[in-house]
This record gives structure tokens, sequence and C-alpha cells, in this order.
């Protein structure tokens, strides 16, 4: 019986810190993209827009902004992927 408990308690651990390190992982990506947005904003966006706060815009709307810029702009994915996330951020 302690050994069943023993494993059962091992393998829930087991998960929460499989979970935990991902939730890190995620974490430090979306950092990393936050970083390059904002190295990304002053060289393609600042150029023609004044600087805006992230909060004046919904995440949606901010979504509909860079769908059109991004075509407008031809900026590539990898790009409008981190200067969203950069807006969205702030």
């Amino acid at each position: 019986m302690k050994t069943i408990r023993r494993a059962a308690l091992f393998a829930t651990l087991g998960g929460v810190l499989v979970l935990a390190s991902s939730a890190r992982g995620e974490d430090a990506d979306s950092r990393a993209l936050f970083r390059q947005g904002s190295k990304l904003w002053p060289q393609t966006c600042g150029t023609c827009h004044n600087a805006r706060p992230g909060g004046e815009r919904s995440r949606a709307e901010w979504d509909t902004v860079m769908m059109h810029m991004r075509v407008v702009a031809n900026l590539p994915e990898a790009h409008a992927k981190a200067i969203l996330a950069y807006l969205k951020a702030r």
C-alpha cells in the first residue's frame, strides 16, 4: 500500500515539475519575443508612428492593427509576432 501511494505521489510531483518547467520555457520565450519586439518597433513602426501606450487598444485590436500593418509595411511574420508581443505586453 505504501509503495502505491509513494508511486502516485512521485507521478503527481513529476507532472507538476513538467508543467512548471514548460511554463518557465514559455515565459522565457515570451520575454525573448518581447525584447525582440522592443528593438524592432523603433526601426519598423517608429519611423512613421509616435509611441502609443500598449493599453490604448485591446489585445484583439492590436491583432487587427498588426494584420493591417504587416501588409502595408511588408513585415516578415517573425517580426510581426515580436512587435505584437511587445505591444500587447505594454
